[in-house]
């Protein structure tokens, strides 16, 4: 989905700050025997499995930290995650089930939300109505989403008897999903996992760089060109390195892979189309320290409804800190994009849409550190891919492989956890036992 960008030499705010965690890498080897492109979650999850089975790995990573686009860095001595932040689906996501067993602090998410209409608090009964319109809206929409349906929007399950809440519902359904429902396939949408939520104290980004540590990453290693004409593949680096290996694992966002030509030959038509048709999901942080603020309780959602401006969505007391995040869904970015305003044009939009809600004096110690552009990120473009109505099975597609030399992993490809750095760990798992199951180790 085209949207407007940054002058190139405008750098986004999460990657200025450093990383609050920094892992030591191993060397690559000379002759790896395969090439992992990008050292996300799925680059990260490929590696260790690689290397765990006695495979020679080299991993590439274009930025000069890993963990792609989850990333933590310390804002006034406190870990706070700038891209990726919840774990969903712990029964499925095998980050949930990692950390359980390395003893990592994680917490489950709390179950309450704030709800404030025009400023003050909701009452119960309101409360109580916008729960009932989203588990209409949800039954509505996973109901009617069988695959042997023809493919629709999913804003068309949305059924009509929502009432005042039906506006919020779509909303929030729409950031979380990254584009608005209109954009979104139905048969995709209830692959979405959301139940069982954690959070992880230090961050996510933390959390993956600790399980990068030792792994053979070659940072700000960007990959210009991959060539699977000959025997095995021949991977180029911008600085003018080759490698070559029997097998190569990409798992750099769809939305890169589509924006310049990587590989020679050109992958088959039918691949191509698939990674062509993704959309760009856009869920953008503006990273509030606002010690004063209204809200209680740690790691609540926060819905603030009524008047002219709506928020599409906030978390509220990050891990019992002042800090908040206040979203950015596809919508908002795009009209900030559509002036150049920038951060700073962000952080003007996100004071104005809360002194509507609680007055100017209640702002009177909200400071805005970071504001983070995914979409404006060139390793990034987005914060996932979305499928757009009619493109569900491109994932499954994806999962082939290319000719034995070739394999794809990332958020993607996952069905259960798509947008999620658990949905990538999974892939780049899986794509890593498919090649040991060809290669050996």
């Amino acid at each position: 989905m085209p949207h407007a960008t940054l002058p190139r030499t405008t750098r986004p705010e999460h990657e200025i700050r450093p990383p609050s965690v920094a892992p030591r890498v191993a060397p690559l080897p000379a002759d790896p025997a395969v090439i992992v492109v990008g050292a996300g979650a799925a680059g990260i999850a490929a590696a260790r499995h690689l290397v765990a089975a006695g495979l020679r790995v080299a991993v590439l990573e274009a930025r000069g930290r890993v963990g792609g686009r989850a990333v933590t860095a310390n804002l006034r001595g406190h870990p706070v995650d700038l891209g990726a932040h919840w774990l969903h689906a712990g029964p499925v996501n095998p980050l949930v089930q990692l950390g359980i067993a390395r003893g990592e602090p994680l917490r489950v998410a709390a179950q309450e939300s704030h709800v404030f209409v025009h400023g003050r608090r909701g009452r119960a009964a309101e409360e109580t109505a916008l729960g009932r319109a989203f588990a209409i809206a949800d039954r509505a929409m996973i109901g009617q989403a069988a695959w042997d349906a023809p493919d629709r929007p999913a804003a068309s399950a949305l059924p009509p008897g929502l009432g005042p809440w039906g506006r919020r519902v779509e909303q929030v359904h729409g950031l979380v999903s990254g584009r608005p429902l209109t954009e979104v396939s139905l048969q995709d949408f209830p692959s979405m996992e959301y139940g069982d939520n954690h959070f992880i104290a230090g961050g996510y980004g933390g959390y993956l760089a600790r399980l990068a540590q030792d792994l053979p990453i070659g940072l700000s290693s960007p990959v210009t060109r991959i060539d699977w004409g000959g025997p095995g593949v021949t991977v180029t680096v911008a600085d003018g390195r080759r490698l070559h290996a029997e097998a190569v694992v990409v798992t750099i966002p769809t939305m890169v892979m589509r924006a310049e030509p990587l590989f020679t030959p050109a992958l088959p038509p039918d691949m191509a189309r698939a990674i062509a048709g993704f959309g760009t999901g856009i869920y953008e942080h503006v990273v509030l320290h606002w010690p004063s603020s209204p809200f209680r309780g740690r790691d609540r959602i926060a819905n603030l409804v009524g008047g002219r401006h709506r928020p599409p969505g906030m978390l509220t007391r990050v891990d019992g800190t002042p800090f908040h995040y206040y979203e950015l869904d596809a919508l908002a970015a795009a009209a900030l994009d559509a002036r150049r305003a920038g951060p700073d044009g962000a952080r003007h939009c996100v004071r104005t849409v809360l002194a509507a809600h609680f007055g100017p004096r209640a702002l009177r110690d909200l400071t805005i550190p970071v504001v983070s552009a995914w979409r404006h990120d060139p390793w990034a473009r987005g914060s996932w891919a979305i499928v757009p109505p009619g493109h569900a099975p491109a994932r499954e597609r994806l999962h082939a492989d290319v000719a034995g030399r070739i394999w794809f992993a990332g958020e993607a490809l996952s069905r259960a956890q798509w947008g999620t750095a658990g949905g990538a760990y999974a892939e780049g798992d899986r794509a890593a036992r498919a090649i040991v199951e060809r290669l050996g180790g």
